[in-house]
């Protein structure tokens, strides 16, 4: 992410990270599933047979602003 540009600012470099996920039975990750949302019975988000992709995250070390990517399947 060393070479990758702010989108806000224009700086160049964003330092790397995650988004965090710690809620119940999670992986400590957030990821992206793609297609819109749609809610189960019990109200949470319907996921089976949907692709997976890990957010990988990029910091603005200037603005702050967050980049966010995703490159890998969970």
């Amino acid at each position: 992410m060393d070479t990758l540009k702010c989108t806000q600012c224009g700086a160049v470099g964003l330092e790397p990270g995650f988004v965090e996920d710690d809620g119940e039975h999670s992986r400590g990750y957030a990821r992206w599933i793609a297609g819109p949302l749609e809610r189960g019975l019990l109200g949470g988000a319907k996921r089976m047979g949907r692709t997976r992709w890990q957010i990988d995250a990029g910091r603005c070390p200037r603005c702050g602003h967050l980049e966010l990517f995703a490159r890998e399947r969970a």
